[in-house]
């Protein structure tokens, strides 16, 4: 190869610079008109191609009896024919809750609709009153045409109208209708069934929302919920989501206690410009305004002839009376014959989502699967589309200790208050004992119960808005008050044969206090072998089995409180949550009984004042609270036993 000279190159260099300069300096290129450019990048209406989708999507107005037009979102899978409807009515978001927009039917639908997808379901969801997309006015959970609501609309009669427009305007169904729906959704399942449309043919109310004063949300047998004010935020705020209230403190035991009262709490945070709170605090007795809303007691009173399928969690913590109250009335009624219960092994609403364990609780198989596609789909096949009898027991009940399924024909369920017929005592007894046996010498135990220092319900610090803690709080380890000296705590030996429970346990305290009022709180316990193999971190673990809360001044009547008299025994009975349990062989049952369970609960001033939501700071009191158990004053948990050669 020849080298080029250096001057060559040199040369060449100098000419390419002097070409570049003379390139950059030139005068610029005219502007681009800016008539050619877009006045605005997003345009009016984007459009995403659907040619490839297995379904349909319609989002239309569907006007109500009074004018108001209610947004509704209709999914159906295209070449559908004669296919039935299930419809939601929600007030979280009708077109989020198909909004996934992916070309598949299944996966733009949750967990929850994979199955009626897949078998040529129509799905529609709609936004309720006032709510999102939907024109009118919003009322929390807004009562049925009466008392409380004086014009001619309610979830009922907005319920028959949809469906109504749905049968006469979807030219791909069959003209048969189910409705399902869990929380407050359940709540407007439950509303239909109150004046079913004919078409109408089946419900599924899941963990629904139906006394939000004995123990659905706001309050449990009228201790007052403080988590619900995240709720009311959330919903009333605004029309669609609005955030939930802003911590002053990272932990919110913390937050809630330096803040005083419920009503000072709502105070600070500018929520006593909701209606629907200064609704609650009009109303903290069981009076005429919640018994108008108790919808177990209306279904009851008014029942349907439209086959309904009632689901609860065995540790909802949220929606724990619905259900299996309704389910009860309405047997009580005699209307048994088309109504089914299942109590699954799950937290709120897991039943639409994935149930494979709850907390450190594992079961073999996906429960809340086997729940939708063994129960739910063959339910509705059955009066949906005439497809082969389901063949439900009256009552499906999952074992939990057994990790199985169970049907019963019937229920064994305590009264609601005060009655513990067919119920087999396990008596507190001295030396922190329990027994089945009644005790033979008087005795007692006291604590000091401290407003300044409430019993906490999860180990601190306490986040209310932690999801994951939240769902599982009811299945919490309680090692972590057991042995604090405001928690009484009593426990068998350990067991040497099974004991098995089917039903709702019945507390039954006698109790005094030198305050003049203040909360009962009691929580049967499954404990766990000090070493436990098949899982090793369970090994002591205190199980809580069912609990509740119950406040003192309502041990008389709901509707009209009464101080307790210091120093004089006072007797609490109240229902605990259903279970379906075995306490195992090696295991202890255990009862811890204290009169707090805070921030989730809001602190009793423990002084008989008119409304405990906006009790003053000199209210607040130390209490001595004396648990008593003696021959003829025996405190007890009443068991809803299953004799021991029963067991399966």
């Amino acid at each position: 190869m020849l080298a080029i000279p250096v001057r060559t190159r040199i040369a060449a260099l100098v000419a390419m610079a002097a070409s570049l300069l003379l390139t950059a300096t030139a005068s610029p290129a005219a502007p681009q008109p800016a008539a050619s450019l877009p006045s605005n990048d997003i345009p009016v209406r984007f459009l995403r191609p659907t040619d490839h989708d297995d379904y349909v999507k319609r989002v239309v107005m569907i006007p109500m009896r009074d004018g108001v037009r209610l947004c509704t979102v209709i999914v159906i899978p295209k070449g559908a024919k004669d296919a039935p409807i299930i419809l939601t009515r929600t007030p979280y978001n009708a077109r989020e809750r198909a909004g996934l927009d992916n070309p598949s039917v299944q996966a733009t639908l949750s967990e929850t609709d994979w199955d009626f997808a897949a078998n040529n379901y129509i799905r529609v969801f709609q936004d309720i009153r006032g709510k999102y997309g939907s024109e009118g006015a919003y009322l929390m959970t807004r009562h049925p045409r009466g008392p409380f609501n004086t014009t001619k609309t309610d979830d009922s009669t907005d319920a028959w109208d949809t469906i109504d427009w749905l049968v006469k305007h979807v030219p791909e169904s069959n003209g048969r209708v189910g409705m399902m729906g869990s929380s407050y959704e359940g709540w407007t399942v439950v509303m239909a069934l109150l004046d079913p449309h004919p078409a109408l043919k089946a419900a599924v109310p899941e963990s629904p929302m139906v006394d939000g004063w004995m123990g659905d949300d706001w309050y449990h047998y009228g201790a007052f919920r403080l988590n619900s004010f995240d709720y009311f935020a959330e919903q009333t705020e605004v029309r669609g989501l609005a955030p939930p209230v802003p911590r002053t403190a990272y932990d919110d035991y913390e937050g809630f206690l330096a803040a005083g009262s419920a009503a000072d709490y709502a105070t600070a945070h500018g929520l006593d410009q909701l209606p629907w709170w200064r609704t609650m605090l009009a109303h903290p007795s069981y009076d005429a305004f919640w018994q108008a809303q108790a919808l177990d007691k209306l279904v009851a009173a008014h029942p349907s002839n439209v086959p309904t399928l009632w689901e609860q969690g065995l540790w909802d913590q949220e929606d724990m009376w619905g259900a299996n109250h309704s389910w009860r009335a309405l047997q009580a009624a005699g209307h048994e014959a088309n109504n089914w219960l299942v109590i699954g092994p799950w937290y709120h609403s897991q039943a639409n989502h994935f149930g494979w364990n709850l907390g450190p609780l594992r079961w073999p198989g996906d429960t809340a699967l086997q729940f939708r596609r063994d129960m739910i789909l063959k339910f509705f096949n059955q009066y949906l589309k005439n497809g082969p009898a389901a063949n439900l027991p009256r009552v499906s009940v999952y074992s939990p200790a057994q990790s199985r399924w169970e049907g019963f024909q019937d229920w064994p369920v305590a009264c609601d208050h005060g009655c513990a017929h067919g119920m087999t005592p396990l008596y507190l007894r001295n030396g922190a004992a329990l027994s089945f046996d009644k005790p033979a010498t008087d005795g007692s135990d006291s604590y000091v119960s401290d407003p300044a220092r409430p019993v906490p319900f999860l180990p601190r610090p306490v986040r209310l808005l932690d999801e994951a803690a939240w769902q599982t709080w009811l299945v919490h380890d309680q090692r972590f008050v057991d042995g604090r000296p405001d928690v009484l705590t009593y426990q068998t030996q350990v067991l040497t044969h099974p004991v098995k429970i089917q039903g709702a346990p019945l507390a039954d305290i006698i109790a005094s206090t030198t305050g003049t009022d203040g909360d009962v709180v009691v929580k049967l316990i499954d404990v766990y072998p000090s070493q436990y193999p098949p899982q090793p971190q369970m090994g002591g673990y205190e199980l809580p089995v069912a609990l509740d809360i119950f406040r003192g001044r309502y041990r008389n009547s709901f509707e009209h409180p009464e101080a307790i008299p210091p120093g004089a025994p006072q007797h609490y009975r109240f229902t605990l949550p259903n279970q379906n349990y075995v306490f195992l062989p090696g295991h202890r049952i255990m009862v811890q009984i204290q009169s707090t369970l805070f921030p989730l609960y809001d602190r009793n001033p423990q002084t008989f004042v008119n409304n405990p939501l906006t009790a003053g700071p000199g209210d607040y009191r130390k209490a001595t609270i004396t648990v008593l158990h003696s021959p003829s004053q025996a405190s007890a948990v009443w068991l809803p036993l299953v004799p021991s050669g029963d067991l399966r």
